[in-house]
């Protein structure tokens, strides 16, 4: 059997994100031949183009993990109706500079959990918006909007209740096969635009 690298990134900085919880609960039910690394977001400074013509540690270590993945999971709140700013952040850092976008071609899957009962519909519809700019092919079914219950998870990211555990098998089952579609279709190769304009360098 195949085994495929899935890099993941909580979106959330919080010491007690349920987010991170879910992230654990999500690899305790995925299928075996994923295997996953979190890429970490924390120590990114804010993004600027002054940046480009020499990437700090921290920027060159999260495009390395992403360019090692086979896929991505974005496992994320929703903050005031849209990405979390440090989420949001290091997807522009893996994006750039301009022409060296690292999530081109790259199998994505998004997810979140909320107290609330829109459960982060509208931070994933963001998401969409700007993944499709980046190139990266997305899950677009099944759709997880994940209204979290604490009894329903232990601390080690293990799911006890039945009916939450079904729904994150079958999401983690439906995105590996998305997974491995998106690889097989994938040509050689890389896009990225070989010739920006001053325009797209300015920006």
């Amino acid at each position: 059997m195949d085994t495929f690298k899935i890099g993941y990134f909580v979106g959330s900085l919080s010491s007690t994100s349920i987010n991170r919880v879910l992230s654990k609960a999500l690899i305790s039910v995925a299928p075996p031949e994923l295997e996953f690394h979190e890429i970490a977001i924390r120590d990114l400074p804010l993004y600027s183009s002054d940046y480009d013509s020499d990437f700090p540690p921290a920027g060159r270590e999260l495009k390395d993990a992403i360019a090692a993945s086979d896929g991505i999971l974005f496992v994320s709140p929703e903050y005031n109706r849209s990405i979390p700013g440090a989420l949001k952040n290091a997807i522009d850092w893996g994006s750039r500079p301009w022409g060296t976008n690292s999530f081109a071609r790259k199998p994505t899957g998004i997810i979140g959990a909320s107290p609330g009962g829109i459960g982060t519909a509208v931070m994933q519809s963001s998401m969409r918006s700007v993944l499709s700019f980046l190139d990266a092919p997305q899950l677009n079914a099944p759709e997880a909007y994940i209204r979290f219950v604490a009894d329903a998870y232990d601390d080690d990211g293990s799911v006890k209740d039945e009916g939450t555990a079904g729904l994150l098998r079958h999401y983690m089952a439906e995105y590996s096969a998305f997974v491995q579609r998106v690889l097989a279709a994938n040509a050689p190769g890389h896009i990225g635009d070989q010739e920006p304009d001053s325009a797209k360098l300015t920006r």
